[in-house]
């Protein structure tokens, strides 16, 4: 770890808050995964309304921001390329793309000959890359053709990501490093009541809609005390829409907004089961920190944690109302006995393959190769054992 003590590493997003979703949670680890190497992780974003209130959750870097001009997306700063090049940093790590960070990224690369890490983040999916299509044509154009060409090398959360992103971008040096879970909390002894407990951003891929009216159609097959709890945060107007939708569904839905720190570890502690039916993801890190808390989980294979299946942490659940319902129902049907033989599958996922050592150690090889003075050649070889064949 020594050879990243004092590096000073770039994480350069969109904006460095709750409202670049997903993206904002994987900044948010690898400011720790940093920390944990000895490495000074910097935090660069283009400044935006809900920043101040979600600093806190980056402590332990330098935050520097730069102000939007126009529209929120694609995020126009002209001072982002400034800030990065006063920041004095060793590399930058581009998290998410289809933003005008990518263009940041670009002149930042180019003015100081310095390595770019490039992590779309589920953004090559294509799911992702059908919606606005020509918004991301644009984009493509614009700035991301230059940056891809740019960076010394992509990483990819999942081996399907790492296709991904080699048809989308032509990327050849991929690494794949999942995201890593939060520490494992005490094994669970007892079963928690039945409620089922969605976390995450408000987002139309997630399928809030369809996990609604496949609860209600489950809802006479359920526990009289089942219920679903919705906590998640998203731009204003998508929040609005949910809570009005909420409206006639009952007293077993309960929307409460977004969920933090102790707030979220208090629904944790209640939940007996984690849901995510989404149509794409990146890898949710809500569903990790879910099973190292001891939580199964229902998830779509879209959430690409086959794993869960696998060793017996969760139950496969489609993003379609019916599917949603048929999971609900075998997910609190489900006895103690059985709920604590997935629980400790789940706990055991979240302290080994997706462990914060295993993770950083991942880690710390890339960012030692691209900060090497090695030729393309030398890095294939050196980073080849993280290329999917």
């Amino acid at each position: 770890m020594a050879a990243l003590a004092g590096k000073r590493i770039g994480l350069l997003t969109a904006r460095a808050s709750r409202t670049n979703g997903g993206v904002f949670e994987a900044v948010v680890r690898q400011v720790d995964l940093l920390k944990t190497l000895d490495a000074q992780p910097v935090v660069v974003a283009a400044e935006d309304d809900s920043h101040a209130a979600d600093a806190w959750r980056l402590a332990g870097a330098e935050i520097r921001l730069a102000q939007i001009h126009g529209p929120k997306h694609p995020g126009f700063a002209p001072r982002l390329t400034p800030v990065l090049l006063d920041a004095g940093l060793d590399l930058v790590h581009l998290h998410g793309i289809w933003s005008y960070a990518s263009r940041a990224a670009t002149r930042w690369s180019k003015a100081t000959n310095g390595p770019l890490v490039i992590s779309p983040l589920g953004m090559c999916d294509a799911w992702m890359i059908e919606r606005n299509r020509w918004k991301k044509n644009l984009a493509r154009l614009a700035w991301e053709k230059s940056a891809w060409s740019n960076a010394m090398a992509f990483h990819a959360l999942t081996p399907a990501e790492a296709g991904d992103i080699g048809r989308e971008c032509g990327a050849q040096l991929i690494g794949v490093i999942p995201s890593c879970a939060s520490p494992p909390s005490q094994p669970r002894q007892t079963m928690p009541p039945p409620m089922v407990l969605y976390l995450g951003t408000i987002h139309e891929k997630k399928n809030l809609v369809a996990l609604m009216e496949g609860w209600l159609a489950a809802l006479p097959d359920l526990p009289p005390d089942a219920s679903l709890v919705v906590a998640g945060w998203g731009d204003e107007e998508g929040v609005t829409a949910l809570e009005r939708f909420l409206e006639p569904m009952g007293p077993s839905i309960e929307f409460v907004s977004a969920a933090f720190a102790s707030q979220k570890a208090a629904l944790l502690e209640l939940a007996r089961f984690l849901v995510l039916p989404s149509s794409s993801e990146g890898l949710p890190i809500s569903i990790l920190d879910g099973w190292s808390a001891g939580i199964p989980a229902a998830i779509s294979p879209a959430c690409n944690l086959p794993e869960g299946y696998a060793n017996g942490a969760a139950l496969k659940c489609g993003p379609d109302r019916e599917s949603i319902k048929t999971a609900l129902i075998e997910a609190l049907r489900i006895e103690e006995p059985e709920w604590l033989s997935m629980s400790r599958a789940a706990q055991a996922l979240a302290s080994g393959t997706f462990g914060k050592e295993h993770i950083a150690g991942q880690w710390r090889r890339i960012y030692e190769d691209c900060l090497g003075v090695l030729s393309p050649a030398q890095l294939e070889r050196q980073i080849s054992g993280k290329i999917p064949q």
